[in-house]
């Protein structure tokens, strides 16, 4: 469907206990036309035990023209979940949770063990869709201004031929076993220290998610319990720099009948698990005494009523998930939606008294179902995977008779020659040039000037009652030497405090006045030259409109007196983002081989290498082990005199009408006390001292376009590919061709030899218009140089 609709949106997912099909778009005929081919998919798909082997898992030879050859193991969710699991923080949290929930359908992982997958049948998959894929088992879902009477006719159509029955249950209660501790293995991280590489939790089973009330209090309790520099764990567990972070499973989980709250470390030594046990036990029973202060309370709970105002494009989508997991428990999904009765009735139960003391001692103190879960870290854990999968694979050949293998070389061959076959796509559905608008929808802009010179794009619509504040500080590509300290100073700002206020007293009144203050870094490429960009720091915040000066004041307080000397803070901080930016890699490799293999082709992807790719992950890994930050500290004080600049800042502010004069005065009074200057050189404008060394201005030969090639071992059980090439400006004629060449080799080729014949649970082509690259991907490849191959007969 992909060139037949103008979807904004279609995917699929496994849940814990249920499996989601959603989609989105914008026109009314793409929304039939899709609501059609879903409805259809989920309940009548062919299921074929030729795409059955194709996506699930198949015994293929290495090479099919052989018939001595080796066996292996192939299949796109085989080939996806080997490399989920290659994932140390993901696997920690998986496994930690199989452990907490024994005899229960949570002990299962949802989305398929690798070690398990190859036992599953056709068969199985057949009977199993047969019973579970059943109107009385489903739940519909609609969020949006198209009408409903025609969307519910379209659904009827589809379940009204089936008579209702009792789908079969599988146990959710778990049975408390009291207080365990389980230790198994996990991979080797290659960031942090060798002697740092265990993961440690305490998970304590809380309440039964479909009390509405009672999970919504629960997750706020682990909001104030963990999230941020005042949450007291944090306080006890980050601040003591006895790990790198909290472990991937820490926090709230009410996606299990039974929910469950977990807190732990990762990046630490085995020696420091009892302490670490220790100070989570004595900081929970400390909560049980004193609670939290009111003043946290109540900017949490701030943050919670401005959140499900503030409407993202993405909101009817996560609205969907917040309510599903509940539905398919039986709770009615709009007790979910009555936000502000919850919050009302948790400010009048806190005003009782002891309302979150209670919650600690009910399921904390004297906990009937607790795991320590410790996952310690085995150089050899990839060779074991792998030894285990060839003792799978022989396993399966010895009970095969060399008639059976003759079967399966069969079935490989029948495979192949589908994965060629053009699919007849006529019977699908799709849209018409009468069916799509002439034009886009336009939205009026006012341009207009604020503190006497800087440039300010209003927007003035309905907002309900939320005013959006952005500012770009821009500096070109001057001092290439501090471009990769930004994403640290950015991240820096708002977690070091300043001069004046230490951050967890900044943070309460963030929470409390906006929807929060982020800084990142800011690329991008001119419209009409790919070898001119502007290069700086991104920032902005949100706020109901009577918090607007509040909002603003709070900005420019970061801005002008973040605290760099706090090296304490700074060193945590570092140590956070070497060992998060690690995982990321594995999650997300694709983007990280796209970004490496554009690296020498524009000056912006050079940039966007430095600041967001491998380039920068090894960065901050170097500067996580430095034991003295003085020189890291001096570099951050130097962005701070480049970056932040009255002469080269511009704004923009999105508001309801009423709105606007109060921007104006408070973006006016924000602007005349921002720093300003005319070259680093001038004296620091801000809290800080003065950096000791000026930022040098670069001198040499300008950015070169070259030819590179790039290979980046890492350990994980699967692979990424990317190959990129420089294009043309977005203001030139054949850039929309590009972007439709891109939309055309993926669903009608590279999607059929990476996933389909190769096994890459994803790749496709994509065109970024505003960098001028077009660039081809994959994503958990089991073969990635053939996969370049690909790259290179696709066009």
């Amino acid at each position: 469907m992909l060139n037949r609709s103008m979807s904004t949106f279609m995917n699929a997912w496994t849940a814990h206990d249920y499996t989601q099909y959603p989609f989105a778009t914008m026109n009314a005929k793409d929304y039939a036309n899709l609501q059609n081919v879903y409805l259809d998919a989920v309940f009548k798909p062919s299921l074929r035990e030729v795409d059955f082997r194709q996506e699930g898992w198949r015994l293929e030879r290495s090479d099919a023209s052989d018939t001595t050859s080796s066996w292996q193991l192939k299949g796109v969710v085989y080939n996806e979940m080997k490399g989920a699991f290659s994932d140390a923080g993901s696997l920690f949290a998986t496994r930690a949770e199989q452990q907490m929930f024994p005899g229960t359908t949570y002990q299962y992982v949802s989305g398929g063990d690798p070690a398990f997958i190859p036992d599953l049948t056709h068969e199985q998959l057949v009977e199993f869709h047969r019973t579970r894929y059943h109107p009385s088992n489903a739940r519909f879902y609609s969020y949006g201004n198209f009408p409903l009477a025609p969307q519910l006719e379209r659904v009827g159509q589809v379940i009204g031929t089936y008579s209702r029955l009792a789908p079969p249950t599988v146990p959710k209660d778990v049975v408390a076993f009291g207080e365990k501790q389980v230790t198994e293995f996990g991979p080797v991280e290659s960031v942090g220290s060798a002697d740092k590489q265990t993961k440690f939790s305490v998970s304590y089973l809380t309440n039964d998610m479909r009390n509405v009330y009672e999970t919504f209090s629960m997750s706020m309790f682990s909001s104030l319990l963990l999230n941020g520099t005042s949450a007291p764990m944090h306080k006890a567990l980050i601040d003591s720099h006895i790990g790198a972070d909290y472990s991937a499973n820490t926090g709230y989980s009410p996606y299990t009948r039974q929910s469950s709250l977990s807190v732990g470390l990762q990046g630490m030594a085995d020696k420091d698990i009892p302490r670490v046990e220790a100070l989570i036990s004595e900081t929970l029973a400390m909560v049980g005494e004193q609670g939290f202060e009111r003043r946290r309370i109540d900017a949490a709970l701030a943050s919670v009523e401005l959140a499900y105002k503030h409407k993202t494009a993405d909101f009817g989508l996560q609205l969907m998930k917040s309510v599903s997991t509940g539905w398919f428990h039986g709770v009615d999904p709009v007790e979910y939606l009555k936000v502000s009765d919850n919050v009302a009735r948790l400010r009048a139960d806190v005003d009782r008294g002891k309302y979150f003391e209670g919650l600690a001692g009910r399921y904390f103190a004297n906990s009937s179902h607790k795991l320590k879960y410790v996952m310690l870290a085995d150089p050899k854990h990839s060779q074991k995977l792998d030894q285990r999968e060839q003792e799978m694979i022989q396993n399966k050949l010895a009970s095969l008779s060399s008639t059976e293998l003759a079967l399966i070389d069969e079935k490989n061959k029948v495979l192949a020659e589908e994965q060629t076959k053009k699919e007849d796509l006529s019977m699908l559905p799709t849209l018409a040039i009468s069916d799509v608008a002439e034009r886009s929808a336009r939205y009026a802009l006012d341009m207009g000037v604020a503190g006497d010179c800087v440039p300010v794009q209003w927007r003035s619509t309905a907002t309900n009652g939320i005013s959006y504040f952005r500012a770009i500080n821009d500096v070109r590509e001057k001092y290439p030497d501090l471009l990769p300290y930004t994403p640290l100073f950015c991240d820096a700002l708002t977690y070091l405090g300043t001069q004046a206020r230490d951050m967890p007293e900044i943070e309460t009144d963030i929470r409390l006045h906006t929807g929060g203050i982020s800084f990142s870094p800011f690329v991008t490429t001119d419209v009409s030259h790919l070898g001119h960009i502007e290069a700086g720091v991104s920032f902005g915040s949100h706020c109901l409109d009577h918090h607007i000066p509040s909002m603003y004041a709070l900005v420019l307080e970061l801005v002008r007196e973040t605290n760099f000397d706090n090296t304490h803070r700074l060193r945590a901080l570092l140590n956070a983002m070497s060992s998060n930016m690690f995982n990321d890699v594995a999650d997300s490799g694709h983007l990280y081989a796209r970004r490496l293999s554009a690296s020498t082709l524009t000056p912006e992807m050079h940039a966007q290498e430095t600041l967001n790719g491998i380039a920068q992950v090894k960065f901050i890994s170097d500067l996580a082990r430095l034991k003295d930050l003085s020189p890291v500290v001096d570099k951050l004080k130097q962005v701070q005199d480049v970056v932040f600049n009255r002469m080269t800042v511009r704004t923009a502010v999105t508001t309801n009408a009423g709105s606007v004069d109060d921007n104006q005065a408070a973006l006016d009074s924000f602007l005349a006390s921002y720093p300003q200057k005319h070259d680093a050189a001038d004296a620091s404008e801000n809290g800080n001292p003065k950096s000791n060394t000026k930022p040098q201005e670069p001198s040499g030969p300008k950015f070169a376009t070259t030819s590179e090639r790039f290979f980046c071992p890492l350990p994980f059980a699967t692979n990424y590919a990317a190959k990129s090439t420089r294009t043309i400006p977005y203001m030139h004629p054949d850039s929309v061709k590009l972007q439709l060449l891109a939309k055309f080799l993926t669903p009608n080729y590279l999607h059929r030899e990476i996933r389909e014949r190769n096994g890459a649970y994803g790749g496709g082509a994509s065109f970024s218009a505003l960098q001028g690259v077009f660039s081809f991907f994959s994503y958990r490849d089991p073969s990635p140089l053939e996969t370049v191959k690909t790259f290179a007969r696709s066009v």
